[in-house]
């Protein structure tokens, strides 16, 4: 029998994957049903079991609207909504019971024409999660502002920077503001053939703070470093 050493420093890593079926109902309209697989791989963190494991984590779906279409008017605005279904916490990996939802409106810009895109969204999400081990509930919802800015090197390739601020509470209306954090950093978009395209961002928490807690940054609400890959498929 081994003993872990009390200097072993402790480690935590999570991704979660959601999977859609975008579907055009109209030229304005789309949904996306998707279910979310989660895994994580935690080390040596107090109060959490270590465990490395993939789950399935939930299910989602997405219904989008576009209410203004630059070509024909001076930017774009598309309305979004996604509620929502877990049973994993992507952090931690602890059972729970999670409904919510997100809102969001998403502007955009072309400065200059098929080369240079604006960006700015205003996003809003709220839920419920009940613990399993110990039944009891909490409500939390967080408000973001976010802006990128994207050039496009070859037809195939788009490269930007985005900024994002995040502000977090406790009560699923923004009823006590609880931290808030600063994310800053580079996305791409590549369009391999007709059928098959990837995008992603990669951010990082450069400012933040939690209430109650002298720290540079916010790692009581967020996470030091943010990902997002997506694999498109056109059929």
């Amino acid at each position: 029998m081994s003993a872990r050493s009390a200097s072993a420093p402790a480690a935590t890593a999570a991704w979660a994957n959601l999977n859609q079926i975008k579907y055009t109902v109209s030229d304005n309209f789309r949904i996306a049903p998707g279910f979310a697989l989660s895994g994580q791989r935690i080390s040596g963190v107090p109060g959490l079991a270590d465990h490395s494991d993939v789950s399935f984590g939930g299910a989602a779906l997405e219904l989008r609207y576009k209410l203004v279409d630059r070509a024909v008017a001076p930017f774009g605005l598309t309305l979004h909504a996604q509620p929502g279904w877990s049973r994993i916490d992507d952090a931690s990996g602890v059972h729970i019971q999670q409904y919510g939802a997100e809102f969001a409106a998403l502007f955009d810009r072309e400065l200059v024409k098929d080369r240079l895109f604006a960006a700015f969204n205003v996003w809003y999400g709220t839920g419920g999660t009940r613990e399993i081990v110990t039944n009891l509930w909490r409500h939390d919802s967080e408000m973001q502002l976010q802006a990128a800015i994207s050039y496009a090197v070859q037809p195939e390739l788009v490269l930007g920077l985005g900024v994002r601020y995040a502000r977090a509470y406790d009560g699923g209306a923004l009823d006590r503001f609880v931290g808030d954090a600063v994310f800053a950093g580079p996305t791409f978009s590549y369009t391999i053939s007709k059928e098959v395209g990837i995008s992603g961002t990669w951010q990082m928490q450069v400012a933040g703070s939690a209430v109650g807690d002298g720290r540079s940054l916010n790692l009581e609400q967020f996470e030091r470093h943010q990902a997002l890959l997506r694999l498109n498929l056109h059929f």
